[in-house]
């Protein structure tokens, strides 16, 4: 009986192994199945897929010099399309950003005490952008989704990326809002609403003035091609903003070899000096 017994189960165990590898395999290709669906409707292709936006500058570099008092920057391209555009299909928007150098930069909200005015709270913009522009073909709103803006950091508010903000306050939304209140006062921060003009759906331009009061570095000029809320194609170029002439000079030397650039400023004060207390020899005679 004990023989008739393992006989028995040892014919049955193969025929659980071969059910057992039968459900492997079913769960296996139930699952690529279900992968093969969620990345085809992640995989979905966006309004325009396939087109392109090329771009260029007037100019690549801005000389900072004694007279600067700021220039304007003519910003021009072309829309590539993958076919030709039918009537019913919506136009595209185009999107120009032109970002400054980031700098950190503190925020101080004023509070009254005893009758006087004084800086209280504080919160620190650790890369916050020195100059920062948007022109578009229509309002932002309209034109571009919420969760692309987030993505690409276009609008002035994601890039300021207050995430990062240092501060101790609960609250640090009034002093993002102020930063960007103040900068676009002093023509640091501009939108441009409808400055971009599109010809023909292909050749497109737009104008973006820089101040006087610019930063040397890199200014980044980002272009988006935008389709029914969503961001298709991008360009990316640069303008190079440094001083030139004696500016430059005394700038590095201030920079490279403080020591001397100190010792020769008190010298010139003293030659100055020395050389106007002639000045009412001079006048007298």
């Amino acid at each position: 009986m004990r023989r008739r017994h393992r006989v028995h189960g040892s014919a049955a165990k193969p025929s659980v192994i071969r059910t057992f590898a039968f459900l492997q395999r079913l769960l296996a290709h139930f699952w690529a199945l279900a992968v093969i669906l969620l990345a085809g409707v992640g995989l979905q292709p966006r309004p325009g897929q396939g087109s392109e936006v090329v771009g260029a500058l007037s100019q690549n570099r801005v000389a900072l010099t004694a007279n600067f008092s700021g220039t304007e920057i003519l910003i021009f391209g072309a829309i590539r399309h993958d076919r030709p555009r039918v009537e019913a299909t919506p136009a595209f928007d185009l999107i120009v950003v032109v970002e400054g150098p980031r700098l950190p930069v503190t925020v101080w909200r004023k509070a009254r005490i005893f009758g006087i005015w004084v800086n209280r709270d504080a919160a620190l913009l650790p890369a916050a952008p020195s100059f920062y522009a948007v022109a578009t073909t229509a309002p932002l709103d309209q034109i571009l989704d919420p969760d692309e803006d987030a993505r690409f950091r276009i609008s002035p508010a994601f890039a300021m990326r207050s995430d990062q903000l240092v501060t101790a306050v609960a609250d640090p939304a009034p002093f993002v809002e102020a930063y960007l209140r103040l900068s676009a006062r002093t023509e640091a921060f501009q939108t441009l609403e409808r400055a971009v003009t599109i010809d023909r759906d292909i050749l497109f331009r737009t104008r973006v003035r820089l101040p006087a009061n610019l930063v040397e570095g890199a200014y980044m000029t980002r272009i988006f091609l935008v389709r029914e809320g969503m961001v298709v194609d991008q360009f990316r170029t640069a303008v190079l903003v440094r001083k030139a002439g004696l500016e430059r000079w005394l700038s590095e030397l201030a920079y490279a070899q403080p020591w001397a650039y100190g010792l020769a400023a008190v010298a010139l004060a003293l030659f100055v000096g020395w050389l106007a207390s002639f000045a009412p020899i001079l006048l007298r005679r």
